[in-house]
């Protein structure tokens, strides 16, 4: 069966949040045929994959090992590594499953080879002037720079869990998968996921209120 050409995977930026594909993929298609066309050499259709999970794969990323680079250096490894090994997929599970599995392995690679636990390093302040632009009346530039601080409270309070807390917490406060989507992903049962996100909750509770901040749904979000 024909290969695909390489997809366009850019090494050194995310594609566009605002990239959009062609209207027949991005409509019709779902991931699992998108795959097959891919494997069938129709390379637009991995572009398309790409284009779907490139952001929630980098997001997966710095959340695990807090680096912009590092997180965008994992996410393109990530699509590459799935590329090269696309026609083993089987859709036993969902794609974003396998892609998902794939990123945390590199990430705990990444892990254990710098031989240490994540060291959050946001992203450099947004100008102010940019803030009110982009948020317009319904937020105020106080309420914005808020969240942005508390933003940064969570990163940092996440940032002494352990690896598997943090994975757990990760996908489902982050990502929104289920109990057993997880246990899928991690390899383990599925008590022992529920226990690692109530541990890892526990522990950013503590945490976070040593700075008076309580954890919620709300403003786990980063």
């Amino acid at each position: 069966m024909a290969r695909a050409s390489r997809p366009s995977v850019a090494r050194d930026r995310l594609t566009p949040w605002n990239q959009e594909g062609p209207l027949p993929l991005r409509m019709t298609c779902t991931d699992e045929e998108l795959v097959a066309r891919t494997n069938g050499g129709h390379s637009e259709s991995f572009n398309e994959l790409i284009r779907r999970w490139e952001r929630p794969i980098y997001a997966l990323a710095y959340r695990q090992i807090g680096r912009e680079e590092d997180a965008r250096d994992v996410c393109q490894e990530t699509f590459l590594r799935a590329y090269r090994a696309l026609h083993a997929f089987r859709g036993q599970s969902k794609f974003s499953s396998w892609l998902y599995r794939i990123a945390i392995n590199l990430c705990r690679d990444w892990m254990r080879r710098e031989r240490r636990t994540p060291v959050i390093q946001p992203p450099e302040d947004v100008d102010l002037m940019d803030l009110a632009a982009a948020n317009g009346p319904s937020e105020s530039i106080e309420d914005r720079i808020a969240r942005h601080d508390m933003s940064r409270a969570v990163e940092r309070a996440m940032a002494v869990l352990p690896d598997e807390q943090r994975t757990a917490i990760v996908l489902k406060e982050y990502h929104e998968l289920t109990f057993q989507e997880i246990a899928d992903l991690v390899g383990c049962p599925l008590s022992t996921v529920k226990t690692r996100l109530y541990q890892g909750l526990a522990v950013l509770r503590r945490e976070l209120a040593r700075n008076g901040v309580s954890v919620t749904k709300e403003n786990l979000v980063i």
